[in-house]
């Protein structure tokens, strides 16, 4: 059985990192932008830290998702129709990445992101109010499924952030306010998230020792992240989106440029004089 040894300074680091990247998610997605980073300075073999960070973030998600509901912010059949076609469309995208360069991929990201961004920036009532009633019910089932799919095809070409389009595309397409468009977006991240969630841990990658301390840390951070955005609605929202955006254009760039595929390496953080046993 693997036993690791992180530095009390790691450790603190990256329940830090938990709990920013749940406030982070819950409001506009993207965490997953903190704690990846984090939990690869802290020393876990990579193949731990996706799991680790997918129960941690699955955690979070649950509860953000729950005090959304709470608050009468989640369409719940559009939930469900907007996860099932992403399950769907993550699969043929799959398939898409066997058949595409991932410099091509990335490219693409670098004309999306900062369109994103200028939607968001100039469309200042984008999401102020709820206009979804405005669709017919099988219209908004239909829309719900195609979002799914789009966000599903993103999810399965590239990954990050998929939270933060699936909000921008409930507020465009289908009119949600900003706050019931995270509650969706956070319906949706949840479904998938407990089916990729089931196959870290049937193979044994979660490394429950730091996960579950992360996940904790997480769901303080979502549940303080649900009750700002819940409050403040889409002024905030709106901000955290350009947050998450920029992040997401940065590690585009770091990856294109800087990161090298094939020099992945497991770092592990040892410290003899002051070391955490976990």
């Amino acid at each position: 059985m693997l036993h690791l040894i992180i530095s009390t300074q790691s450790f603190v680091f990256l329940m830090l990192a938990s709990f920013l990247a749940g406030f982070l998610d819950a409001i506009a997605g993207g965490g997953g932008l903190i704690t990846i980073p984090a939990y690869l300075i802290s020393g876990l073999p990579v193949h731990m830290v996706y799991a680790c960070n997918k129960f941690a973030s699955s955690c979070g998600t649950a509860i953000a998702t729950l005090r959304y509901y709470r608050n009468k912010m989640v369409d719940i059949p559009v939930g469900l129709l907007a996860a099932a076609g992403a399950f769907v469309c993550s699969a043929v995208a799959a398939k898409i990445v066997l058949v595409l360069d991932a410099h091509t991929l990335k490219t693409m990201l670098l004309v999306i992101l900062p369109v994103a961004a200028v939607i968001t920036l100039i469309n200042k009532n984008m999401g102020n109010d709820n206009h979804s009633d405005r669709f017919g019910k099988r219209k908004k089932y239909a829309f719900s499924v195609l979002i799914g799919g789009l966000i599903g095809l993103y999810d399965g070409l590239f990954g990050p952030g998929t939270g933060t389009f699936a909000l921008i595309a409930f507020c465009l397409i289908l009119k949600y306010d900003m706050r019931t468009a995270t509650g969706n977006a956070k319906f949706l991240n949840l479904a998938s998230n407990c089916a990729s969630l089931a196959v870290y841990i049937l193979a044994g990658t979660v490394y429950w020792k730091v996960a579950i301390p992360a996940a904790v840390l997480n769901i303080c951070g979502n549940y303080a992240g649900a009750g700002v955005a819940i409050k403040k609605g889409a002024a905030v929202i709106r901000k955290m989106l350009i947050v998450v955006i920029v992040l997401l254009f940065i590690k585009v760039i770091y990856d294109m440029f800087f990161f090298n595929d094939t020099a992945t390496t497991e770092i592990y953080t040892l410290s003899l004089h002051d070391a955490l046993p976990i």
